[in-house]
């Protein structure tokens, strides 16, 4: 039996090293394992190929036992020398450094003392781990593939022959940025073998047709949708559909001053008066924030403000009354005027030393309609400050080449946020300009209170510095956060069931942090008691969770452990780039 998912968004890579979007994530979760594995519950650690791992008392050794039953997807053994290939790959520091360095940050050495015991040795202590979300790869199949050539290898099938791979499902048709992908189960898997025989994605152009699909049973599942949609589908007979927690952030970014991040030399063709913080930040007050909620985000959604979405109270900063933006474009006038930026006898603003500001490019992504309102909306907004702009929309893998070259001003776009801030913190640090870096930020004393944070051995020491760090971001404002959203899902429950939510209860059927729902999706009429997840889409009889969300080593409630926080049950893990599919 095939499964078929419906999404508004491509795959831009099924290499590991190379994808940034959310979809493709989704399909590294299908076709590799991690090292260690996040509950359903909250997201907390637990086995996974590492069925159990402790630290040294002074935090500097990180010892994993692994399981000895994995083989690859050819046959081949799943071993430590697989997962020590894979970390040192990124430890080396080329291309495949840029996605995942941040997790290994302070580790000298990544060794398998055995076939299966991995030993970590580091220089301090790193308040990130036991957070390994980073694909185990096959030594025997990427040792072939140089450094050089990593950043155009695209890891998809060819001539018939499958990805080599150890997770639940193998990919066997599609290339990135196509239409159609196609995974077939693994029946070997030592998970457990899926319940499904196949599992087919279907890129849709916008929502409508994809919904259409849907309701005509052309597709089991589509995600991204808008909350209308939900709220319409929730009528449809044999359908489900809700609006699940995302622990993300939508923003308008700024370009502050692409540069070469090896010679400081200026690259790309950013307006100067956005490499001011007054300037920037001076916008965040030509922005109605409920407005973008009501209209945009039709009502389905929080307004926005610090990185850290609420989710993680513990990280998370606020401004105060007097530093949180409101609407009110005299006062943003007024602070433009104080920086130099006064209006010109032609009713247009002008740089500080009296030339003009010219036009702002306001880009968005074509295949999301929430990215080109708010920048349609953004538009209008600063010409009532007297500063021309223009929007242009772009699909996502060509926009995400004009960051990377430093060639715009303005666009939208979003980030998933983990547990522990580290990941989103590292975004802004001046060596992640040209890598994960999208406004260019870079700023020595903001650097300093990163490597701080990230070795902090003090809990209330390292939530006091990220608090700082945010703050700070919001003042000079790189980016101005819109909105904390929610994501549209639909289900064929007259088909397929049980489908858990992550984190349980409240949030999302899929785009979750492992492969979990798709190894325990079944026929809607094998669905029984969904193996004791009471809280599964069609699960029947008086069931109890048998997920209880305790990993090695984790309790819930709040508090942090290891670097990854727990808070009220709410925990998230994986980096990857919040995209159209997530809100519409």
């Amino acid at each position: 039996m095939t499964f078929t998912v419906g999404l508004l968004n491509e795959v831009d890579s099924f290499n590991p090293f190379n994808g940034i979007e959310a979809e493709s994530y989704e399909m590294w979760a299908l076709t590799y394992d991690f090292l260690v594995g996040y509950s359903m519950k909250d997201m907390s650690p637990q086995p996974a190929l590492a069925e159990s791992w402790d630290t040294s008392e002074d935090g500097l050794t990180w010892t994993f036992n692994m399981r000895d039953d994995v083989t690859w997807s050819d046959g081949e053994p799943l071993t430590a020398n697989d997962v020590a290939y894979t970390y040192n790959r990124v430890l080396d520091g080329g291309p495949e450094a840029a996605s995942w360095s941040s997790y290994l940050t302070s580790v000298d050495t990544i060794e398998a003392t055995d076939d299966y015991t991995v030993e970590m040795k580091l220089s301090k202590p790193n308040a990130v781990l036991p957070l390994l979300p980073i694909p185990i790869l096959p030594e025997h199949v990427w040792k072939d593939v140089s450094e050089d050539e990593v950043k155009s290898y695209a890891a998809e099938p060819t001539d018939n022959q499958p990805v080599v791979g150890s997770g639940p499902f193998r990919l066997v048709e599609g290339t990135a940025g196509g239409d159609t992908y196609r995974f077939e189960a693994n029946p070997d898997y030592w998970g457990g073998a899926p319940h499904v025989d196949q599992v087919v994605y279907r890129v849709y152009k916008s929502e409508d047709p994809a919904v259409q699909a849907l309701i005509k049973g052309e597709i089991d599942f589509v995600v991204g949708i808008s909350a209308l949609q939900v709220e319409a589908l929730q009528s449809e007979e044999g359908i489900t559909a809700h609006n699940g927690d995302s622990p993300s952030f939508d923003e308008i970014a700024f370009n502050v001053g692409a540069r070469d991040p090896k010679t400081e030399e200026p690259i790309g063709d950013g307006n100067p008066a956005l490499e001011d913080p007054a300037f920037r930040h001076a916008l965040g007050y030509a922005v109605d924030f409920d407005q973008l909620i009501e209209k945009v985000y039709q009502g389905a959604g929080k307004v926005g403000d610090s990185i850290i979405p609420p989710a993680y109270s513990t990280w998370r900063w606020e401004p105060s009354e007097d530093q949180a933006f409101s609407f009110d474009l005299e006062k943003a006038g007024q602070l433009l005027d104080e920086a130099g930026y006064t209006m010109g006898d032609d009713g247009k603003r002008t740089m500080p030393d009296g030339s003009p500001i010219g036009t702002l490019r306001l880009y968005a992504r074509s295949e999301s309609k929430t990215s080109i309102n708010v920048m349609n909306y953004f538009q209008e907004w600063l010409t009532q400050l007297g500063i021309d702009s223009e929007v242009t929309a772009y699909e996502s893998n060509k926009l995400t080449n004009i960051i990377l070259d430093g060639e715009f001003d303005v666009f939208e776009w979003g980030w998933y946020v983990e547990p522990d801030p580290d990941s989103i913190l590292s975004y802004f640090t001046c060596d992640q300009r040209g890598g994960w870096s999208d406004s260019w930020y870079c700023d020595e004393d903001y650097d300093r209170m990163y490597y701080e944070q990230n070795s902090a051995v003090d809990d209330a020491t390292r939530v006091e510095i990220v608090k700082q760090m945010q703050e700070k971001l919001f003042m000079e404002s790189p980016y101005l956060v819109t909105a904390y959203s929610t994501i549209g899902e639909a289900v064929r429950t007259d088909r397929f069931a049980c489908f858990q939510p992550q984190p349980d209860p409240g949030g999302v059927w899929i785009m979750q942090y492992g492969s979990h729902n798709y190894t325990q999706l079944r026929p809607a009429d094998e669905a029984g008691d969904c193996d004791g997840v009471k809280t599964a889409i069609g699960a029947t009889g008086d069931t109890s969770s048998t997920d209880e969300g305790i990993g090695t080593g984790v309790w819930i409630g709040i508090g942090v452990l290891a670097g990854l926080v727990v808070i009220g049950g709410l925990v998230f893990a994986m980096r990857r780039r919040s995209t159209a599919a997530e809100r519409e």
